[in-house]
């Protein structure tokens, strides 16, 4: 088991190191992307460095209202809209109020990477000063997620860092960087 300080104190670095990637990444003048393809209107590119492989998709999405603006910001309603498969979803721990503790477990007939998982993870939301969304996403350690969160009969596993970037565009529009590390 973790003190709840110690939980605190991980929790904050390790989203504020996330949010500062995440906004690297969003970065459109970076030259490091590469293999950029649009498909749909969503541009999808890579970048690598060392073990670690970066993947990026950005797209516009038009008439955006403040409610649907709200749910993209938030990982758990993100998972649902983006991912049908999900079976339940929990809050477990309030760390501040913009950095939290969650769980995510998904059906055993979702597709292969989330087939019968668990995550647990912390979701940081930070509005910059010009109004850009950054959501930080994050599985926890092992150790620690097992401290917080009785395993369910799911697998438990693990996203290294990933996240989006949301851009407030004219016209209640907005532009949606979506990148993971793996």
């Amino acid at each position: 088991s973790i003190s709840e300080e110690s939980l605190r104190r991980y929790v904050l670095h390790a989203s504020e190191n996330c949010i500062q990637e995440l906004l690297s990444a969003a970065d459109s003048a970076s030259d490091d992307w590469k293999g950029s393809t649009a498909t749909k209107g969503v541009e999808v590119s890579n970048c690598s460095s060392g073990p670690v492989h970066t993947f990026r998709s950005r797209h516009v999405m038009k008439c955006v209202s403040s409610i649907q603006f709200d749910a993209i910001t938030t990982a758990i309603d993100a998972a649902k809209e983006w991912g049908g498969d999900l079976l339940e979803s929990n809050h477990i721990k309030g760390i501040e109020e913009n950095l939290c503790i969650f769980s995510l477990r998904f059906r055993v007939k979702s597709n292969p990477f989330f087939r019968n998982r668990e995550f647990i993870l912390y979701q940081r939301r930070e509005t910059m000063d010009d109004g850009t969304m950054v959501v930080a996403v994050a599985s926890l350690p092992k150790q620690i997620a097992a401290g917080l969160h009785p395993q369910q009969c799911a697998s438990r596993s693990f996203v290294f860092q990933s996240g989006w970037v949301l851009e407030k565009l004219p016209e209640d529009s907005c532009i949606v960087t979506f990148v993971t590390q793996v």
